[in-house]
């Protein structure tokens, strides 16, 4: 059985046995899609019929499975008749594996296009993923929210949403309930909010963006600073998702 599948299965046995009379809570943490590229077999050749590179092909094979598995557990919660009192949150934990020598076929850092880059660096192809909230009653079908957040987020909204108002925490909560970009009611957590990712090390890969660096993003603007070498890159992501265009050196004020 592919762990893909040996996941889902222990999480469908884990909900089975839950107290029926209690709410419940499931993380729910794929190793797909992930390195090893292992194949699945269920999808593998489907995959090489179409053409594709073997580890295109076992890639995609991984993306599939992990799709299915979500579907899986959809499924399960209709069947139980839990859909419509059941909230739903569906992220990714880093940008799409995309560097040489990781693996993966094709051209190395055009796998996350027109986002630049993936996994490991500090461009929007490393650190910008997809993220969908299911919450019957609240969300809308196919809206789309363009604001951002962090992941960090996640605490404070799970217990927003859980109605807990006197939790203790050993550390400060340093999240925000993102639950205004859902209800588009209260206070929007992405206003003059400035987001940082503090990277003083060296990943191991090398690649466009990856390396020693510190990155904030405030409003439309983003900046990387490089440890070792002191440059800096300023874009506007609102109009150049794509990192082509570094402003550093004609936005001085905002640098």
């Amino acid at each position: 059985v592919f762990v893909t599948e040996a996941l889902t299965r222990e999480a469908t046995a884990a909900l089975d046995a839950r107290d029926k009379q209690k709410p419940f809570f499931l993380y729910m943490a794929q190793y797909a899609v992930h390195i090893p590229i292992n194949k699945d077999k269920r999808y593998y050749q489907k995959y090489l019929d179409k053409g594709m590179d073997p580890k295109e092909a076992a890639y995609a094979g991984l993306v599939e499975g992990m799709d299915k598995s979500l579907g899986d557990l959809m499924n399960y919660l209709d069947s139980n008749n839990l859909t419509d009192n059941t909230i739903i949150i569906f992220m990714s934990d880093n940008g799409g594996l995309s560097a040489a020598n990781s693996g993966r076929g094709g051209t190395p850092n055009t796998h996350n296009l027109p986002l630049k880059s993936g996994k490991g660096s500090a461009y929007e192809g490393g650190i910008r993923e997809p993220m969908i909230v299911s919450w019957p009653g609240i969300t809308q079908p196919k809206s789309v929210c363009g604001d951002y957040l962090i992941i960090e987020d996640f605490y404070p909204t799970l217990l927003e949403m859980a109605g807990i108002n006197n939790a203790k925490t050993v550390q400060p909560i340093d999240g925000l309930s993102f639950i205004p970009l859902l209800t588009g009611k209260g206070k929007n957590p992405s206003k003059g909010r400035s987001l940082y990712w503090n990277f003083p090390n060296n990943w191991g890969p090398t690649g466009p963006g990856i390396g020693a660096t510190c990155t904030i993003r405030e409003g439309d603007w983003k900046m990387i600073y490089y440890y070792e070498t002191g440059a800096k890159e300023l874009f506007n992501i609102k109009k150049d998702v794509g990192e082509t265009t570094n402003l550093a050196s004609l936005e001085a004020g905002i640098v």
